[in-house]
């Protein structure tokens, strides 16, 4: 199924990579995760109703409306870009208007991500390049902040995962990585195409 054709299924867009001139030089550009890798994503780590996925950079919010409709889950979309946001409120509401069932709970914040609170309940962080190392190393140290005044298993999903973002992970915290998801009709000779999870216990 293309990408298009879910967003149809999701009465959503979600399509594209736009250029937007960012107030920070340290966020990157918008692009949507291809619905392809969210399926070998999901289906090695299915989420459940009682997981809040956190996803950093969330643009019109492809990953936050599909996990919670395909697992009923809590999800929280944080992007600083504003045009984005209100295109993941549309893209949102006509998802509720076309789901009678639907039981999960999505939210989207206009925030910048290092000094987004993270919430005692978040347990599952998405990432997709969404901003420079800088920023990913302070977005971290608040996570396992959290982690220390709410003791809970957290998890870090790397889609497109950059060398300097697995290096401090791997070197300079606590977090081990947990498992490794190639994606095998865009991994042809690049490394980077792949999703890594990392677990803090």
């Amino acid at each position: 199924m293309t990408d298009q054709e879910m967003d149809k299924i999701l009465r959503i867009r979600t399509e594209g990579t736009i250029e937007i001139l960012q107030s920070s030089a340290h966020y990157n550009r918008y692009e949507a995760t291809p619905y392809s890798v969210l399926d070998i994503l999901f289906e090695f780590y299915p989420l459940h109703s009682t997981d809040h996925l956190v996803d950093f950079g969330c643009g019109k919010g492809r990953v936050p409306i599909y996990s919670a409709y395909r697992f009923g889950n809590v999800v929280t979309g944080v992007d600083l870009n504003g045009r984005l946001l209100q295109e993941a409120f549309v893209n949102l509401a006509d998802f509720r208007a076309s789901q009678k069932r639907f039981r999960g709970s999505i939210e989207f914040e206009q925030n910048t991500a290092e000094t987004y609170e993270i919430q005692a309940r978040q347990n599952v962080f998405y990432f997709f390049n969404p901003f420079s190392v800088e920023v990913f190393q302070t977005v971290i140290r608040n996570v396992l902040a959290s982690v220390d005044r709410f003791e809970r298993q957290v998890d870090v999903i790397l889609y497109y995962p950059t060398t300097a973002f697995v290096y401090f992970l791997e070197e300079q915290t606590p977090f081990e990585r947990f498992e490794e998801l190639p994606i095998p009709m865009l991994s042809t000779d690049n490394e980077d195409e792949r999703i890594l999870i990392y677990r803090y216990e």
